[in-house]
């Protein structure tokens, strides 16, 4: 599981890549890492980043009007940053998170598929605390 520094150098690496930057794509390739379906799990599209932190060991990014994204690693989730529209690896690829300057893509090396990456409202981010 990847442990509470991994979790900070993950957000000190995506400040200088998403930071600012509007989310162009949210492309989706497991249902199994969907906790959502209000608002939908692509509602931060076309909106800025503007911020990112960590609530225990999920990553947490910050769009405007109360809305989040939140990544949860779990046991063998990794993040890679690739280049702008790169595919989503077949058999242990998750999510892809769209950016104009490259693609955020999730991924996970278990077999049980535990990640999660759902836009949530204020009040849930309150709520896992």
């Amino acid at each position: 599981m990847p442990e509470l520094p991994d979790v900070v150098v993950y957000i000190g690496a995506l400040e200088g890549r998403v930071l600012g930057r509007a989310l162009t794509g949210v492309r989706i390739a497991s249902p199994s890492v969907l906790r959502t379906f209000d608002p939908p799990y692509d509602a931060a599209v076309g909106r800025e980043v503007r911020g990112l932190r960590r609530v225990g060991k999920r990553i947490v990014f910050e769009f405007p009007d109360d809305l989040f994204m939140v990544i949860h690693l779990m046991i063998a989730g990794r993040l890679r940053w690739l280049a702008p529209g790169a595919s989503v690896p077949r058999k242990v690829g998750l999510a892809a998170l769209d950016f104009t300057d490259g693609t955020l893509v999730l991924t996970e090396q278990g077999t049980k598929k535990r990640a999660m990456h759902p836009p949530m409202q204020e009040l849930l981010i309150k709520n896992i605390n």
